[in-house]
Order: structure tokens, then sequence, then C-alpha cells
């Protein structure tokens, strides 16, 4: 889910003032006062959102960084293969507010290997309860056209709505998203759509298995794609507090959607910011 990386290190004093100048700047109109005492989340505890296509509307602590990153294999409906290393970077900003940059690498063939399209986003967090909407968050975000062939050819501007809710032991979340396209029409739709219901089941300590459904509806124009509608679902392991595990596959039931295998990890690395 970057070798723009390399100018990334480059700039990281920068990048380190300006995090820390948006925190400073999102974190006194949080919606929910800071917890204190023994009933305080721990911030050091991973939230996967990985391996799901959907997003929960939970978001990292206040100046904490979470990094999210797998490998998957595709097979397609043509017999072509490729190979991706899909990266988020998740860093608190308030205790309802999340950045989220997009990492993707992909190698298409047995010589082409590259970053695929940086996004970024912020996740906001509107409610958080026991009501009809138990959480419920917004994310907007943005991608550049910086990967190339691999990529999009286009900076696009999306919008997903997170309703995230547990029924008993069992975790569901809801998302629906939009995407609008620059760019020439030839390569890329001008909107896409996606839906997806995923949820996790916890079977036995740490262990648990995923199961989701997810579908991007048909598009229109020269560039236009038939709907899909695919199923994902492997196991989870908690291996610590601060690490997750998975692994499965994605089975496609209709369109043309690849089938795939994949493993990846997330890990919660600490406070980043003083």
């Amino acid at each position: 889910m970057k070798r723009e990386s390399v100018r990334f290190l480059s700039s990281v004093r920068s990048v380190r003032h300006g995090l820390l100048l948006l925190t400073l700047l999102i974190e006194p109109i949080a919606c929910a006062p800071a917890i204190a005492g023994s009933n305080a989340p721990d911030p050091r505890a991973v939230q996967p959102e990985r391996p799901s296509v959907a997003t929960h509307a939970g978001t990292v602590a206040p100046k904490y960084l979470e990094i999210e990153t797998g490998i998957e294999s595709d097979r397609n409906p043509d017999r072509t293969r490729n190979f991706q290393i899909p990266t988020e970077l998740k860093l608190g900003l308030a205790p309802r507010a999340q950045l989220s940059v997009f990492l993707p690498a992909s190698q298409q063939t047995a010589t082409a290997f590259g970053v695929g399209d940086v996004g970024a986003g912020v996740k906001w967090r509107l409610v958080d309860g026991d009501g009809p909407l138990q959480r419920f968050a917004v994310l907007p975000t943005i991608t550049w056209p910086t990967g190339g062939d691999r990529g999009g050819h286009n900076t696009a501007l999306g919008f997903l709505l997170i309703d995230s809710r547990t029924i008993g032991p069992v975790s569901l979340d809801l998302n629906v998203g939009i995407a609008r396209h620059s760019g020439s029409e030839e390569l890329t739709p001008r909107t896409t759509t996606l839906w997806t219901a995923s949820s996790g089941i916890p079977v036995a300590g740490p262990v648990g298995w995923q199961l989701e459904c997810f579908g991007f509806p048909g598009t229109h124009g020269p560039a236009g794609s038939p709907p899909t509608v695919a199923i994902l679902t492997g196991p989870t392991l908690g291996a610590w507090r601060t690490l997750a595990l998975d692994a499965g596959m994605i089975i496609p039931v209709s369109g043309p959607q690849a089938r795939s295998f994949y493993a990846g990890l997330v890990t919660n690395v600490g406070r980043v910011i003083p």
C-alpha cells in the first residue's frame, strides 16, 4: 500500500517541524478531551487497518507513529502477475485525528519495480459513543501521480465514510468511498467508487479471523471497466501489544478482479513528536 522516501529522509528535519506545528494546531480543537487515569487507552497498542480493504474509525494516539506494510501477489484474469508492497504510515494528530500517508510500490514485470501513486489523508472521527453510530469517521484523501506507468497518471481527490461498531465480540467496519480523478479520461475514469463490509472475529487468545466483502462499481468512459466483487479472508495474530501479523487471500466473486495472496504486519513504533 517508497522510494520517494530518499527525498523524505533528506528533509526529515523540516517535515518533523511541520508535523509538530500541525499537531499543535489540531489538538486544541479535538472533539474529545484526553482520557486520564487507569481508563486511558494504551498509546502503544496497535490498531491494524490491514489486511482489510476497509479502514476502521480508530486513530493512533497523538504524536505516536504506526507503520503498516506487507506483500501481495496478484494473478490477474488475463494470467499476468504482479507483486505489490502496500505501506501506510499513520501519525496521531489529536485524540480523534490521524494523518495517513500511503506509499505503494509494485512489480509488474520481471524487471520493473518501483513506487506507485503516493497519497495522504486525515482521518477524523466525528462520533465516538454508544448510539446508532458507535464510531463514525470521515477520511478525505489526495493522491499524486508519482507512479508513472505503475500509477494512474492523474491526481485524485477521495472521500471515505467510515462506520465502525462491535456486535458482541465481533467488529464490523462499513466503508463507502468516492474519488474524482484529473488527467486524461482515456487512461482513467473521471469518477470511481467503492464499498466494503469487513469483520474481525476472535478465535482463540491473540488469534483472530478477518472476513470481508468489497466491491468496485463499474465505471464509464474509454477507460471504463465492469463492476467487481471479491472476498478477503485470513487469520490475524496479535503477537504483542505493539505488533500484529496477518496473512490470507483475496478471492474474486465477479468481474475482472485478481486472485491474490497477502501477508503483512502492523507495528507501533512509539512517540515520534516530543
